[in-house]
């Protein structure tokens, strides 16, 4: 992936900064502790700092930035050795800072004044603070490119614009009788203030900062800093036209932030010491969370440098690396090409500050040599871990049931991690009705095997971030996979057709779901559809949106694309459509989806159901599969040029026509259920014929040519037979399998149906009615049985087996089915 964003993280490396908040530098006799560099902490809190993780990592940071051992003696000793001017100079030029605005209102011992900072930066403004005594400040010469306001950390942001000059009057007084030092935190006072300093700000053409979120005065009210409570002022008509830009990344409200920057054309946002004061998480979630809304041409850098060279440092060395994983993100998700990327890059960090404060200056004539660049090594870890912290290790078992086991994070990083926990034979062999192994699945609870985290699948749980899940391995040792592990053995399949063809399947999964909501009836609980509306009905998506709202930004974390969703043709149904990606990658962000949309679910009073057939009077739920093939990166699917009949290419026809000659075994796996056969039935496009078609969604499978395509290529075809009880892995697994023997054999596809298979059923094969019919099938298919293992089969087709004896003898037990899935 690094390699494919090469340019990208070029063009972030090389890009001139303009640091649009910031701080003088002090000297080094200054009292201000060296240690402050490093944290916002003050006082007896100080002594707990060097234990954060942002500390620590700040401090590695700047010992090699000066090749000294990582220890606070060391860096202070080569800076005493080294002089002011020398190690600032490294800094800056290290950092390529080309344009420096500076807010000389904070406070700090032997502070150099604006002009000293010109030795090292280009171009230098002045941001005029407006709590402090401004008079003399006015009467200097250096211009004032903005004003500024703390308002937040004094009185917070529920500004009242239409406070009367009595009340400031009287607040003036009772700052006045409090004596001296004077600091002004009357609410009336400083409101009234804050609107004359908007009013000035607008008759002169000046920007106004303000400080928002939780960094600033320990006295702060964190509850007065949500930029929400700015709306009032937002509103008020005399500000329409004023330029404000929200600081601080509004952290921890960056959601809010990004909201008031996507609705109100006056906001701006600013992320400086968000970066690099939070943890890498922090920092980068921080900024995802910014751009969720906020247009990139609203998003500005700053360092918020001040008293030392080394914060002014930090800040940009941690901003070019935090841009770079969330715009990379951007571009891997979908949001934005790599050339959208690199624009937004230079927009963030100098075209949209020189814009906004209305420089004097281009960038582009500034290029200070430095040796700054992305660290490659820098990952986002997923959640800041503790005592209170938990992780969930993941599992899917034969029969589609997503299982987890819960440690906390201090045993996970401890031992877990690496060892794994143990795991019984039996969890492979169990059916949907019971929590025991089906006899003939050949499995028993002798046996253990360790379930080993896949750190590359480790992620924060959106919905309650104390916790974090990952996907296990089936491991019998360190290093030997179990044969009924089934990431490994889409992982082993997928390997075998990069082998033998160069070749990676993708897949992108459609997600159908029903929620239901819990009533009480003569007495008795039970679920009915939250909803009746009909397919893609407006009423019922805007009855389900504060679920998606949640849904989609949840799965987005998770860097999970979703390309729509919408209400289904079932009462009380939904659909979410997930992009495509690599096949192992695509059945990893199928478990978490589901996990994200039941818990979700769950949150707002609902259960969110995949049975396959939820009301047997109703439609049914899939979780249709769409598939390519890629070479080198590229979709090998289309044919070259128009001449093919079908659109396809030689390849992409031969693939699809080994997976049409299994699906009839293939539905034992992608269809595991008996009531997975009351949903595939004709005309309720699921596929209940052996046959293909173009663009026909009641075949089995279907090629596609969404939009964009050229006309009359396919893109990629669909199974629609899966359903949401399905393995993802073993799904994929099978599905690959079948392909390759296409490719091997060289099977060609019978003619397309181009209407209704219902009505020509005579001259179709009907895929099988029941799963024993499916089971029946895999059990003769010699060649998926070579493909996926023995072994492997024998305890699938056992536990569908003993689905088909349970179900039979108890047809009432599938409306328990919502519970498990």
């Amino acid at each position: 992936m690094e390699m494919e964003f090469k340019e990208l993280k070029e063009a972030i490396d090389q890009v001139e900064l303009v640091d649009a908040h910031a701080h003088n530098i002090v000297s080094l006799d200054s009292s201000f502790p060296f240690i402050g560099t490093f944290s916002e902490a003050t006082g007896d809190a100080l002594s707990f700092a060097p234990h954060s993780l942002s500390f620590k990592r700040n401090l590695k940071e700047i010992a090699q930035l000066y090749g000294t051992e990582v220890s606070l003696e060391a860096i202070e000793k080569h800076r005493q050795a080294s002089g002011l001017h020398s190690f600032t100079s490294k800094c800056f030029k290290e950092a390529g800072i080309s344009a420096l605005l500076i807010d000389d209102g904070l406070k700090l011992d032997k502070k150099h004044d604006i002009e000293w900072h010109r030795d090292f930066v280009p171009f230098v403004g002045r941001v005029l603070r407006v709590e402090t005594l401004a008079e003399q400040i006015l009467d200097e010469e250096i211009k004032i490119v903005a004003l500024k306001t703390v308002a937040a950390y004094r009185s917070g942001l529920d500004i009242d614009t239409h406070v009367t000059k009595e009340a400031a009057e009287n607040g003036l007084v009772e700052v006045l009788q409090a004596g001296k030092p004077v600091r002004i935190g009357n609410k009336s006072l400083i409101d009234y203030i804050l609107t004359l300093t908007l009013e000035v700000a607008e008759r002169h053409d000046l920007p106004l900062q303000i400080h928002t979120g939780y960094f600033g005065d320990r006295d702060l009210d964190l509850r007065l800093a949500n930029p929400l409570h700015l709306r009032t002022l937002l509103e008020d008509k005399r500000f329409a036209k004023s330029r404000i830009v929200l600081l601080h990344a509004s952290y921890p409200f960056s959601k809010e932030a990004s909201y008031l920057s996507s609705v109100y054309p006056q906001v701006y946002l600013d992320f400086g010491l968000a970066v690099p004061k939070l943890s890498v998480h922090g920092m980068v979630s921080s900024v995802k969370e910014l751009l969720d809304l906020a247009p990139t041409k609203k998003v500005m850098f700053s360092t918020d440098g001040y008293a030392s060279p080394e914060t002014y440092y930090l800040g940009a060395k941690k901003a070019r690396e935090v841009i770079y994983l969330v715009l990379r993100d951007a571009c891997a998700s979908g949001d934005l090409s790599l050339m959208e990327a690199i624009d937004a890059a230079k927009d963030i960090f100098s075209r949209n500050s020189i814009a906004f404060y209305k420089l004097n200056l281009d960038v582009n004539s500034f290029s200070p040599q430095r040796r700054i660049s992305l660290a490659p090594q820098m990952k986002e870890p997923d959640v800041q871990e503790d005592s209170s912290s938990f992780v969930r290790i993941i599992w899917v078992d034969t029969s589609g049931q997503q299982r987890c086991r819960a440690v906390q994070a201090n045993r996970f990083n401890r031992s877990v991690k690496k060892n794994g926990i143990g795991l019984t034979h039996a969890s492979m062999g169990m059916p949907s009705f019971t929590d025991g192994p089906a006899e003939e699945s050949k499995l028993t609870g002798v046996g253990e095997i360790r379930l080993v985290p896949d750190l590359s699948t480790k992620r924060t749980i959106p919905w309650t971030k104390q916790e974090s899940m990952v996907l296990g391995d089936m491991l019998l040792k360190p290093g030997e996979a179990w044969e009924y592990c089934p990431r490994e053995t889409l992982r082993r399949v997928a390997k075998v057709l990069k082998d033998e063809f160069d070749l990676v399947m993708n897949a992108g999964f459609e997600n159908e779901f029903y929620l239901l909501k819990n009533v009480v009836r003569e007495g008795k609980e039970e679920y009915v559809p939250f909803d009746f509306g009909p397919y893609c009905s407006t009423s019922s998506y805007d009855a389900a949106s504060p679920l998606f709202h949640e849904i989609v930004p949840a799965l987005e974390s998770l860097n999970i694309t979703v390309e729509q969703f919408h209400a289904e043709s079932g009462k009380g149904q939904f659909e979410v459509s997930l992009g495509h990606t690599v096949a192992s990658h695509a059945a990893d962000n199928l478990v978490y989806t589901r996990e994200v949309i039941r818990s979700v679910a769950r949150k707002h009073g609902f259960l969110a159901t995949f049975v396959p057939k939820y009301d047997l009077c109703d439609i049914g739920s899939g979780s249709h599969v769409h598939l390519s093939l890629s070479k080198n990166g590229e979709n090998v699917f289309p044919a070259s040029d128009k001449s093919s009949a079908h659109g396809l290419s030689s390849i992409g026809e031969e693939f699809m026509a080994g997976v049409l000659f299994h699906l009839p075994s293939i539905l034992a796996v992608i269809a595991p259920l008996p009531n997975s056969y009351d949903r595939i039935q004709p005309n309720t496009w699921s596929g209940a014929f052996q046959c293909w078609g173009k663009e026909n969604r009641e075949a089995a499978i279907r090629t596609a040519s969404p939009p964009g395509a050229p006309e009359g290529l396919v893109t990629n075809f669909e199974i629609k037979s899966c359903d949401g009880a399905a393995n993802p892995h073993l799904s994929l697994a099978i599905i690959m399998a079948a392909g390759i023997d296409g490719l091997r054999r060289h099977l060609q596809l019978p003619e397309p149906i181009d209407t209704n298979p219902a009505d020509v059923a005579a001259t179709l094969k009907r895929l099988p009615e029941s799963l024993s019919e499916a089971v029946e099938a895999l059990e003769k298919d010699q060649v998926l049985h070579e493909s996926l293992g023995q072994k492997l089969l024998v305890a699938i087709t056992g536990v569908r087996k003993s689905e088909v004896e349970y179900y039979s003898k108890n047809p009432d037990a599938c409306k328990q089915l919502i519970h498990r899935y």
